[in-house]
């Protein structure tokens, strides 16, 4: 059937996870043995108590409704109390927390509820494309805030020109950070909150990998003093309980925020099944052992990859947080030229960082998604390539 595609799509830079995965599959439909170091997508199943509080839930009466769009009272003060554990912050779970159906949805539509066509949408990059694509959906305009390793991959919100400042209505952070693998100070936040203030922009703060750290608990951007006043903070079980495809996160934060962004999402989903709300929040407080064991096995796998590739002479930074490697490309080609030679030579996928905007050309992305065994398999392969 003929049809015309709409101008957002068209304004929109290819989906690189989506032709990734096509090459993957043509290789692997020539009988190859793939190694997917690509997408962030634990290969771990929940833990067996998190499981099994869903199998109980199934039978709970009225659980096969529709859930509130907000998010079940049980759901949203479970959260509030994880919150606070967490982060001593104290929410009031009716107005400052909102269920959402996974963080990517709430991301990209968070600019179709607070913004105007023609305003200006702050974000990082290297960084997470939905940031992008919702400001292009929205009609606004996009002002990338490069992140570098000379300022420890956290943006230099003192080069953003005052003159985007006071058009921009949204800034996004993303801490721990996708891909960097960084963490954000304290410092930093504060000085992020003295901007919000100073020009009217609302905060958006991606903390999808909050629990995945190794030395270092990361902090939350809401622990900022003022914080509350100007933004908003996204957590997902997406990476914290290996519940990829659960879909379940949540924002918290300004009241006024959080009631405008339900109003939003009224229009675009009838809530998430209750019994995945009520095992996330089971999972949250009453699994911390099963969490630390997670990290764990992150950590080794990090060790695993860091080591061997280092072993390799690659220049592989150690990352404070997530479950990727950020590391320059080791060879005189660009990024994307390096991830399909890994992946022709190596049957390796890898991410190129070009995948994560301009400024992530010069680096890969490692997703430590597969055993130690595979790692180490990966690292053996890898060795036998040559630029």
């Amino acid at each position: 059937m003929a049809h015309q595609r709409s101008q957002r799509l068209d304004r929109l830079p290819p989906y690189l996870f989506a032709e990734m995965e096509r090459k993957k599959k043509a290789l692997q439909a020539q009988g190859k043995d793939i190694i997917n170091l690509g997408i962030g997508d634990p290969d771990q199943p929940p833990p067996k108590a998190v499981l099994d509080k869903l199998t109980s839930a199934l039978h709970d009466g009225g659980i096969h409704q529709y859930s509130p769009t907000t998010g079940t009272d049980e759901f949203r003060q479970g959260i509030a109390a994880w919150m606070k554990s967490r982060f001593d912050v104290t929410l009031d779970p009716p107005k400052e927390i909102l269920l959402g159906v996974g963080s990517k949805e709430m991301i990209a539509h968070l600019p179709l509820a607070f913004t105007n066509p023609g305003d200006v949408v702050l974000f990082p990059e290297p960084g997470y494309p939905p940031y992008r694509s919702g400001t292009i959906f929205a009609l606004c305009e996009p002002h990338v805030m490069p992140l570098t390793a000379k300022n420890r991959f956290l943006p230099d919100l003192a080069a953003v020109p005052e003159s985007v400042w006071k058009r921009a209505k949204i800034v996004y952070v993303n801490y721990p950070n996708n891909p960097t693998g960084t963490s954000a100070t304290p410092e930093f936040y504060a000085e992020l909150v003295g901007y919000a203030k100073r020009y009217g922009v609302i905060v958006v703060s991606d903390a999808a990998y909050a629990e995945l750290y190794y030395e270092k608990r990361p902090v939350s951007f809401l622990e900022t003093k003022g914080a509350r006043d100007v933004g908003i903070e996204v957590h997902s079980m997406t990476k914290t309980f290996n519940m990829a495809g659960w879909r379940v996160a949540w924002a918290a934060g300004n009241a006024e925020l959080i009631e405008t962004l339900r109003g939003l999402k009224a229009n675009f989903d009838s809530g998430q099944f209750m019994a995945l709300q009520k095992t996330a929040t089971f999972a949250l407080n009453e699994c911390g052992k099963e969490m630390g064991a997670i990290r764990e096995m992150y950590r080794r796998r990090r060790d695993v990859m860091v080591r061997g590739l280092r072993d390799l002479g690659w220049e592989i930074p150690m990352p404070e947080s997530t479950f990727y490697l950020w590391f320059p490309v080791p060879f005189k080609t660009s990024s994307m030229l390096f991830a399909d030679l890994l992946l022709e030579k190596a049957n390796v996928v890898v991410t190129p960082g070009s995948g994560f905007g301009t400024h992530g050309e010069g680096y890969a992305r490692i997703a430590l998604t597969v055993t130690e065994d595979r790692l180490a398999e990966a690292v053996r392969r890898i060795a036998q390539v040559k630029p």
